[in-house]
């Protein structure tokens, strides 16, 4: 087995609240040059940018995970993530189906495009991403399970868009992959006060919107290589992989 660092939470140019540097290119090499080893792509209810992202990480020798961060219509973020293009592309179909119609306001909110390596726009997208989808947190994992991808509730004891601050507690019904903590959480206390989630694996990443938070946080896997299968093993504690230590 081997370590690796991995940020799987960080938003592009895509996202309407992450900076315009946020590039494929400028993601990558920071990545890189701050020795993660796998990084996740999530942005705001959408996977448009991720395909670019793959595709520069693969040539530069820096996994990526494809996915997003969805918001439910209980206003609850979830990390989505997904083995591969095909699987991405029909859960942008599901996201589509279900963002509600609202339009960006550009001057308020900023631009949505999605990029490619040079940095020239590929698209754009009209919807406010921003918005909760018309989808409850049990009908989205359910579409992530359909698609054998990864679901993991986003900073679960964040003040606003996390699932304490929405419902109040983990449904038992749901099943996550693992959950995110944010940097200033203490875990060991939070899961004296929650024992109900000592069971569950924690991650910890940057929820980067700029270059400079980029593996600001992040955590530390024990896999055989830096794959989505062998992350897949480490979250749910399987064959000797595992989350080894949150940064």
């Amino acid at each position: 087995m081997k370590r690796f660092k991995a940020d799987l939470h960080m938003h592009t140019v895509l996202s309407p609240c992450g900076s315009l540097e946020m590039s494929p290119t400028v993601i990558v090499e920071t990545a890189l040059q701050r020795g993660l080893d796998i990084i996740g792509i999530t942005d705001h209810n959408s996977t448009r940018q991720c395909a670019e992202v793959i595709k520069l990480g693969q040539e530069k020798g820096l996994t990526v995970l494809g996915g997003a961060e969805v918001t439910t219509k209980e206003e609850v973020h979830c990390l989505t993530f997904f083995e591969n293009i095909e699987k991405l592309e029909a859960f942008q179909m599901y996201l589509d189906a279900h963002l509600p119609n609202i339009q960006n306001d550009v001057d308020k909110f900023g631009h949505q495009v999605w990029v490619d390596a040079n940095e020239e726009i590929l698209g754009q997208e009209e919807r406010l991403l921003i918005s909760g989808l018309d989808q409850s947190i049990d009908e989205l994992e359910q579409k992530v399970r359909q698609l054998d991808g990864l679901f993991i509730p986003a900073h679960i004891f964040r003040p606003s868009f996390s699932i304490y601050s929405q419902l109040g507690f983990m449904p038992f019904d749901i099943k996550p992959d693992a959950i995110g903590m944010s940097a200033r959480v203490n875990v060991d206390e939070m899961l004296g006060k929650h024992p109900e989630l000592k069971k569950l694996t924690v991650l910890r990443s940057s929820d980067a919107h700029f270059p400079d938070q980029i593996g600001s946080h992040y955590s530390i896997v024990e896999l055989a290589e830096a794959s989505f299968d062998e992350l897949r093993k480490a979250l749910r504690k399987q064959d000797g992989r595992k989350v080894v230590e949150l940064k």
